[in-house]
């Protein structure tokens, strides 16, 4: 699903900056591509953390 994410912002960003030619369009694309970097890292972050305390949730209820 991350991987989705990724390619999808990616491929977002490449094909606006390829249409835009204009600065301030180029800026925006690159704000836009930068915020939804953030909201996707953040996403896979609280995944990894979920799976993470499963993880130490096992290992003390095993104990």
């Amino acid at each position: 699903m991350e991987k989705f994410f990724v390619g999808l912002v990616l491929g977002m960003v490449g094909g606006a900056v390829i249409v835009a030619n204009n600065c301030k369009i180029r800026n925006l694309v690159k704000k836009n591509q930068e915020d939804l970097m953030a909201k996707a890292e953040q996403y896979i972050d609280e995944k990894l953390e979920d799976i993470e305390n499963k993880k130490n949730g096992m290992q003390t209820d095993e104990t």
